[in-house]
């Protein structure tokens, strides 16, 4: 069969895509549809068309409907590039994640693609736990707008990671990693781009020598809801000593986590991460426009 068989893709202009696990196991149920609602106004608001991916009945679909949105947001399943087949073959319905994400667009024939931020190298008993995403982005030509690695990762560790799977990685005015819900984490970059014009034209320079792998654009969480590094930094603690007690291990270790950093800075953490949702998805438009 033609694998093509398994890919639709409705975006007909210049497009980003936008990843659906946000809606299965990213948010908290109650905030997964607005989220998707500003992300998808961010977009359009520049005349680019909002491209959620995901997976429906076993079809990969980039440029899903507000109903198969709707859908999605009532499960819990997520799918990273590894599950795609299995998947495809039961017939099943997933959000996908940013390494299944960019893996479809880039099919789909998109260059641009956005999120909140990326997974990375998590400590794990016994040696680390590295996640998909890392590796997707090494190997898939791809730009991604993110405000960096998810707040509950090894930060260095997986900055280090992506220098050594040779991913390109620029700050979108600013020299530091950002740390999710802040804009500060005390890590340097060593590329950083001060408009849309120049990540554009750092792109097509890597396109020009055929580089396999991605653009990793950070771009901080917005100003008026950032947390900043100490609450950040001092809430993810706490979460992770909740982790420990609780003795969770598996996909339940990130909604948990999650939870549990919101719990601890009064529901802040929620606010940054729509609101860092919303500017990277504007970013991405504005990248879109460009390429």
């Amino acid at each position: 069969m033609d694998d093509s068989a398994h890919l639709t893709c409705r975006a007909t202009g210049p497009a980003v895509a936008l990843e659906s696990a946000v809606l299965t196991s990213g948010l908290p149920e109650e905030a997964r549809l607005s989220a998707v609602e500003r992300m998808a106004a961010a977009v359009a608001a520049r005349d680019v068309i909002p491209a959620f991916t995901g997976v429906i009945a076993g079809q990969a679909t980039v440029g899903l409907t507000p109903e198969e949105l709707e859908l999605l947001s009532a499960h819990d399943r997520k799918l990273s590039t590894r599950d795609l087949p299995a998947a495809f073959a039961r017939g099943e319905h997933g959000g996908t994640t940013v390494a299944a994400t960019v893996f479809l667009a880039h099919r789909a024939g998109l260059s641009v693609a956005a999120t909140g931020g990326i997974g990375g190298v998590h400590p794990a008993p016994g040696g680390r736990d590295v996640s998909a995403d890392l590796y997707e982005l090494a190997r898939t030509p791809i730009i991604l707008v993110c405000s960096g690695a998810k707040a509950i990762v090894d930060l260095p560790a997986t900055l280090e990671r992506l220098e050594t799977l040779g991913v390109t990685v620029v700050g979108y005015q600013t020299q530091e990693f950002p740390a999710f819900y802040s804009a500060e984490s005390g890590l340097s970059l060593a590329l950083a781009a001060d408009d849309t014009e120049e990540v554009v034209d750092i792109w097509r320079r890597a396109r020009s020598i055929e580089m396999p792998g991605s653009l990793l654009v950070c771009v901080p969480p917005p100003a008026a809801v950032a947390l900043s590094r100490q609450e950040n930094e001092a809430a993810v603690s706490r979460a992770l000593s909740d982790l420990d007690m609780a003795g969770i291990r598996g996909p339940g270790v990130t909604p948990f986590l999650l939870g549990r950093i919101a719990e601890h800075t009064g529901g802040r953490s929620l606010e940054a991460n729509l609101g860092l949702l919303e500017n990277n998805a504007s970013v991405a438009a504005s990248i879109a426009c460009l390429v």
